[in-house]
C-alpha cells in the first residue's frame, strides 16, 4: 500500500512507519521537518504545516493516510478535506480522553464524550485536549463519511517515549532500595507498548477498518503491585515498595501514570474488547519495561526524568510518611 502519514517522526508516528515498513509499505511522510529529520533516509519526505500550507499534498494521491498529529479540529478539517480525493481511508489518532467522565468504570467506544463551552478554543491544555480531540474526530469523519478509522489508545508506553511517564518505573526500580507507590497493590493499571499499538494500527489499515475503538491493555487485569514487580524481575532488582495510598502524596508533587486514584477508576478500567477482537495483542509489561530501560539508559537523557519523583523528593515524602505512620 502506499501511506501517507501525517506526523511520524515522534514516538507513535515513528513507530507506525517502521511497522509499515517491515510490512514493505510505500511511505510518505508530511510533516515541518522540525523533529528527528535525518529519520528514515530512504521514506519519501514533503515539507509543510498543515495549520497553514498543505500545498505538498496537492495532485498525489495514496491508499491511505494515518493522522498521528491532529490535535485541533480546524486543523484535522483542513486536512481530511484536502485528503478526501486523494486517499480512501484516513486514520485518526484520538486518546481515551475524548470521555467525558472518568469516575465511572468500564468506558467502552459509546460512552459520552467531553465537550467545549466555546468549540472555537484551540489553546491545548489539560482541560481542552479531550474535548478537541473528539472534535477532531467528529471534523475527520465529516470530511471522509465512512471512510474514517479513529484509534484512541490510552497511555502509550516503551522505546522513544519523550515524556518519561512510563519509563520513570522501570528506571527508579532498577535504582533498588526503598521505593515510594502511590495507591495500593491491588489498583488495575492500563497501557499499552508503543511497537503493539503501531503494528496493529498498520494492520486496521491494511483491511480498511472504520469507526471508533479504544486500544489500550493489557487484554487482563494487571495491578500496579504486580507490574512493578515485573519491573523488579526484568530488572534484577532489590527496591522495596513502601505503598502511601491514593491521597498521600500531593498532585503536584509528580505525574505517576499509569496509576489513577480510585476516584478516576475510568482511566484504569476502559473496555478495549471491540479491539482484541479486532486482533490487539500484547507483550509482556515485563517485556515493555525491560526494553523501555534499556533504550533510556542508552540514550543521551539516561540520568534525566522528567516524570515521577526527584530523588530528594522521594526521599522528603518517605520521611514524611514514615513520621506519619508512626503517630
Amino acid at each position: 500500500m502506499k501511506l501517507l502519514i501525517l506526523g511520524g517522526t515522534v514516538f507513535l508516528g515513528r513507530h507506525i512507519v517502521e511497522a509499515a515498513l517491515t510490512r514493505e509499505h510505500e511511505i510518505t511522510l508530511f510533516n515541518r521537518g522540525q523533529h528527528n529529520p535525518d529519520l528514515f533516509p530512504n521514506v519519501e519526505k514533503l515539507r509543510g504545516d498543515r495549520n497553514t500550507d498543505l500545498s505538498a499534498l496537492e495532485g498525489r494521491h495514496w491508499d491511505a493516510a494515518i493522522d498521528t498529529s491532529g490535535f485541533v479540529p480546524r486543523v484535522v478539517k483542513a486536512s481530511a478535506q484536502a485528503l478526501a480525493q486523494s486517499v480512501r481511508h484516513y486514520t485518526f489518532i484520538s486518546s481515551i480522553s475524548v470521555f467525558a467522565d472518568f469516575t465511572k468504570p468500564a468506558i467502552d467506544e459509546n460512552s459520552p464524550l467531553a465537550k467545549l463551552a466555546d468549540e472555537r478554543v484551540e489553546e491545548v491544555t489539560n482541560e481542552t485536549y479531550g474535548a478537541l480531540k473528539a472534535l477532531c474526530e467528529q471534523a475527520a469523519e465529516k470530511a471522509m463519511p465512512g471512510r474514517v478509522l479513529v484509534v484512541r489508545p490510552g497511555l502509550i508506553v516503551g522505546p522513544d517515549d519523550p515524556t518519561d511517564r512510563f519509563t520513570y518505573w522501570p528506571y527508579r526500580v532498577s535504582q533498588g532500595g526503598e521505593m515510594l507507590v502511590p495507591g495500593r497493590p491491588d489498583q488495575q493499571i492500563q497501557f499499552i507498548d508503543v511497537r503493539d499499538l503501531a503494528k496493529w494500527i498498520v494492520r486496521m489499515v491494511e483491511e480498511g477498518k472504520t469507526g471508533a475503538y479504544n486500544a489500550t491493555g493489557p487484554d487482563y487485569k494487571l495491578t500496579m503491585g504486580k507490574f512493578l514487580e515485573e519491573c523488579k524481575a526484568a530488572t534484577g532488582s532489590d527496591a522495596r515498595f513502601t505503598w502511601v495510598g491514593d491521597s498521600f502524596v500531593p498532585e503536584d508533587e509528580a505525574n505517576f501514570q499509569p496509576w489513577a486514584p480510585d476516584e478516576y477508576i475510568g482511566f484504569s478500567t476502559v473496555n478495549c474488547s471491540k479491539a482484541f477482537a479486532a486482533g490487539l495483542t500484547f507483550r509482556s509489561p515485563g517485556e515493555t519495561a525491560r526494553d523501555t530501560l534499556s533504550w533510556k539508559t542508552a540514550s543521551p537523557s539516561s540520568n534525566e526524568m522528567c516524570s515521577g519523583l526527584k530523588p530528594q523528593q522521594e526521599k522528603a515524602l518517605l520521611a514524611k510518611w514514615h513520621q506519619h505512620s508512626s503517630q
